[in-house]
Order: structure tokens, then sequence, then C-alpha cells
């Protein structure tokens, strides 16, 4: 019997391995029930998984650990950190060894001079990174897609790194100013889009990204470039995307009109024979309107047509605080005088009674509606005080209005007086989205349902304002272990955030833990496993800020038979890589 007959078989043959990982208790992303077992790795794959006789250049211990997958986030905003930065940061932090950015219709290639501005604009106003970051940090040594990945290329990094093909640049590319004046596409600008759309998936992007949410804005409150964009023109790009024989898409709405955006998504999914997925989340004002969604994501796969739900897997909330983009106090002629100040300063500046209640009582109903949650800063009823470890299903008695009720305060003093805690660093939770009921159900509603995947965690995006890129963390922490009623199944989850996030977007060599897949691994001890609170660093080009969260419970990050993480600290190495186009399953398998 050969040694690959032998393998298949079960039976170990002794063998010198690149690594091997004893004794965990290993969830393989199938979904199947947890073994303990080895696994075996060599020349970046696995190539056995079982009780293993042969020894390893390498072992790592496992005993009491889970041994899990990479995880694949599909949904990401790297497209610039990634020209200047090694390290994906936070998600490389969670588990996850595959990103997937170019998302929201927004991004930086292709890409003419005339037009660098306004992307750096787009992504500043839609994704809240800083725009003097950007300025410094992108090269620009790029005008088509393909060069753009050639730029990722040439930087090894810690994770693998897949991008998508953005609608606003190529509808700048072929319009001009014509693309934000809101005005519908001629049939040649149509055509040159669908044929740069079709160069781009050929030269390696994953799929193809569009957006009509009203909220994407400019930085100057402008809609974004692809908002109003017409059905003829998603469909005409869809179909080119199909063309090319591979390629996913991605459209993201507020659904004003759900029936009218699935029929948009129907016709771009049978002109491309191509699979779609499309962000869903409770709306606060319309909380039942996710099962609206959801029903028609069931009747469209009935039909044939591969649409798929995007889900969080908690609230979608904004963090407030004096280091963040927003707080309840950002337009307070008081609080502005001191706006320019150093944060520990302001806050010990606060903190004296007299600059308090001058403060207090020089508070504004005025909004920032340019803002992404600039129009909620005084939504108290929504907003708690974020501890550490966070709490992300607070009880709604414990919202800053509640705190207030019960303490004699003012909810704005509550506010106040959380913000300038732990030299200004106190940051407030706002849910927004996805607790209307004040609890998580429905989002276990969203994350169970037959065609929905874990997604939306913006990891690299809304800087001073969101840090979701530890979704992969709270599906295992929250939902798998500490949830006290409607717990997930651990294999559930893995699964979902593996294989099936990866599948999705057609990369169907990891995510499983099988002979012949990428050797990308966590080792996770699931008793230790706790998110802390995000902090605010100071570490993008010029100085720029951004919101980072680390977790502990990862006892080693595995990326392409390569340890990147030990205990939630960088080893060094980076055998990251660009990912270009879908990769195949492993020869032999099913």
């Amino acid at each position: 019997m050969r040694v690959s007959e032998m393998a298949r078989e079960g039976v170990s043959v002794m063998q010198e391995f690149d690594l091997v990982v004893r004794s965990g208790t290993v969830i393989d992303g199938s979904g199947g029930p947890a073994a303990r077992a080895d696994v075996a790795v060599s020349g970046g794959l696995i190539v056995e998984v079982g009780q293993i006789k042969g020894r390893g250049r390498r072992e790592l211990d496992a005993d009491g650990a889970i041994v899990a997958p990479g995880f694949v986030d599909i949904h990401t905003h790297y497209d610039g950190q990634a020209v200047w930065d090694d390290r994906l940061q936070p998600s490389s932090w969670h588990g996850v060894t595959t990103v997937v950015s170019g998302n929201c219709g927004v991004g930086f290639a292709p890409v003419r001079t005339e037009h660098r501005d306004q992307l750096i604009d787009l992504m500043e106003g839609v994704e809240d990174i800083p725009g003097t970051a950007l300025h410094e940090g992108l090269s620009w040594e790029w005008t088509s897609f393909s060069e753009y990945l050639d730029v990722l290329e040439k930087r090894p990094r810690d994770i693998d790194l897949a991008t998508q093909v953005p609608h606003a640049p190529i509808r700048f590319f072929a319009m001009g100013s014509r693309a934000v004046a809101f005005e519908q596409a001629t049939e040649s600008e149509i055509a040159v889009m669908s044929q740069l759309a079709k160069e781009a998936i050929e030269a390696g992007a994953l799929g193809f990204s569009t957006s009509s949410a009203p909220a994407h804005q400019t930085k100057s409150g402008e809609h974004t470039p692809t908002y109003g964009s017409g059905t003829d023109e998603l469909v005409a790009i869809a179909a080119a995307v199909g063309s090319a024989g591979t390629g996913v898409l991605q459209y993201v709405t507020a659904f004003p009109d759900v029936t009218a955006d699935f029929a948009v998504m129907r016709r771009m999914v049978a002109a491309s024979g191509r699979p779609l997925s499309v962000s869903v989340v409770q709306d606060r004002g319309k909380p039942r309107g996710y099962q609206e969604v959801l029903n028609q994501l069931t009747a469209a796969n009935a039909d044939g047509l591969c649409i798929r739900g995007q889900v969080a897997s908690r609230a979608i909330g904004m963090l407030l605080g004096l280091e963040c983009t927003i707080h309840p106090f950002m337009m307070n002629p008081v609080w502005l005088s001191l706006a320019d100040l150093p944060v520990a300063e302001q806050a010990m500046r606060m903190a004296d009674p007299r600059v308090r209640q001058a403060i207090l009582a020089a508070q504004t109903t005025e909004k920032n509606p340019h803002l992404t949650g600039g129009l909620r800063i005084d939504r108290y009823d929504s907003m708690y005080v974020l501890s550490d470890p966070p709490d992300y299903e607070p009880d709604v008695s414990t919202s800053l209005a509640e705190l207030a009720a019960t303490s004699g305060r003012t909810a704005e003093e509550v506010a106040y007086d959380t913000m300038i805690a732990d030299q200004g660093r106190g940051l407030i939770y706002q849910a927004f989205s996805n607790y209307a009921d004040g609890s998580l159900d429905a989002v276990r509603e969203m994350l169970v349902h037959e065609h929905t995947l874990p997604g939306l965690s913006d990891g690299g995006a809304h800087v001073g304002s969101i840090c979701d890129a530890s979704y992969p963390t709270m599906l295992l922490q929250h939902w798998a272990r500490d949830r006290a009623s409607g717990k997930l199944d651990l294999p559930f989850v893995i699964r979902r955030q593996a294989r099936d996030t990866a599948r999705a977007v057609g990369l169907l060599d990891r995510g499983e833990l099988r002979p012949g897949y990428k050797a990308d691994l966590n080792i996770i001890d699931m008793a230790a496993l706790r998110m802390h609170r995000p902090r605010m660093s100071y570490d993008l080009p010029t100085g720029g800020r951004r919101l980072l969260q680390r977790a502990d419970g990862y006892r080693h990050t595995i990326v392409n038979g390569v340890e990147t993480y030990h205990d939630g600290e960088a080893t060094g190495e980076l055998p990251g890589r660009v990912v270009r186009g879908a990769r195949a399953r492993p020869s032999g398998l099913a």
C-alpha cells in the first residue's frame, strides 16, 4: 500500500513532517463532531489528521485546546492598509487567516490620476479611514486593477489577502465627473465598466461589489457614486463578471423596497450565473424587516438563484468617546474650545467642576449629518458603558438613559462622566442595528438561517468609531460558550466562519482540516478566550488613529503552515500572500 493510500485508510506512516499539532480536540470545519486527533502539516498543506506516529520538525501540544481551521473573513476594508502594512490587524488577532477586501463598492483600483483624491474622500466618508493616512500611505503605483494586485503582492503579510473589484472606481474610470452627478451611464460607459470588471476578474479579483445604501456617503456628505446606478448597468457588469467564468457579486442596500431590491439581485444572478451576497441587518425602524429579507433569500434559492445574506454576529454599533470620531458633545461650543487638546488633557480639564458645569449648560441639540452615527449622538436609550471585557449583549436596564433615571443624573451627565474616565479613554457603546429587541435574538435567527453567512466585520474600516473585526471571536466566546440561552454548537460556528465563508467566495482550498487543504489553523483555549475592550492606537501613517481590539485564548495561529501568532503576539513570520481568483478544491476530494 502506498503512503497516500495508507493515509486514506487511517494508517499512519513513520515519516517526518514540517509540523505536528498533537492531542487537540479537532473541529475540522465540516460541521461534524469534535474528535481528539493530531494534525500533520508539510509544504504548507495538511497531510494527515488522526493518530500520527511520524514526528514533526516542530510539534505543538494542543492538549485541552480546540484545533480549528483558520477563519475566512469575507467583508473587510484593508484596501489601503494592505498597501503599507504587513500586518492586517486587528483581524489577524482573532484567528482570521484570510480576508477579502474591496467590499461595499469602494476601493482604489482601477484609477486615473485625476480621480485619486475623490477615491480617498469616498473611502474616508464611507469607511471612516483618515484621509491624511490614505494620502500618505497609498503609493499609487498602479492604474489598472491588475497593477494594484501586483503592488499588493510585493509585500508579504501575516495573513492571506484577496480582494474584489469595487464599482465606484470603475464608474469614475468610465464616467469621470458624471459618476458623482448621479447621471445614468450611457451604453458606451456601461461597456467600459463591464470590460474593466471582467479584466479585474481575469487578473485575480474574487468578485465585484456595489452599493446603493444612502448611508454610504463621501466626506462632504454626497452619496457614493454607485448610488442610483441603473439596473441595466448592474446587470451588464454582472454578466461581464459571469463571462469570465468565475467570481462572485456583492450588493449593499438599505432595502427601502425589499421586492424591488431582490428583483435587481435576481437579474444580476440570472445574467451572470454567479453567486451574490447582500448585507442583512435588523433595522431599528423596521424591526421585523429582516425576516422579509430572509424569506426572499429562501425564495430566490428555491428558484435556483444563489443569493446569500451576510450577517453580523452581534449588534452593529458605534463606539463614542473623546478619542473617537463621534460623541454626544462633539457639537457643544464649550467642548469645541478644548477639542484640539490631547485627550488626556481634555479629560483633566473636563473633570474640573466649573468646566463640567459650563459644558453641560451649553449642550446643544445640533448634530452632524455627514458622519456615520452623527445623527444618533443623543439616543441615550441605545447607549451603554463599554466595560472591559466588553458586554455586547447588555441589559436594557443598563442603558445610559436608565442609569440616569436611577442615579438622579441626566443622560448627558452619565455620558460625560463615562467619557472622561480612564484619562479620557472611556467608551460608550451604541447598538443601533440588530438590537431593536434589547437582545441578540434577531442576530441568532439570522446566523442560523440556511442562506446566510457571517460577515460585515468591516475589518480595517470605521477606525475611529467601530471595531468589529472581533466578530469571529464573538461567535466562539459569546455564541458557543457564554450566552445564557440559545447557544450555538461550536462545530456549527466554526464551519460557518471557515468552510462556509471560504466556499462562498470560491476559495475551496481552505476552511477545513483535511489532507490537501491549506494549513491554516487555530489552536484555541476556549476557557481562556476573552475579548478585550477596544483601545485607540495612533499608528496609521501621519499618526492617524484607529481602534484596535485584542483577544486572549488564541494559543497559536498558523498560516500556510507557519506560525504567525503565539498567545496573541506576532512571531515575526509573514507567510501570507495575495490570493488571485478562485481556488479549486484539492484533487481527489469530494
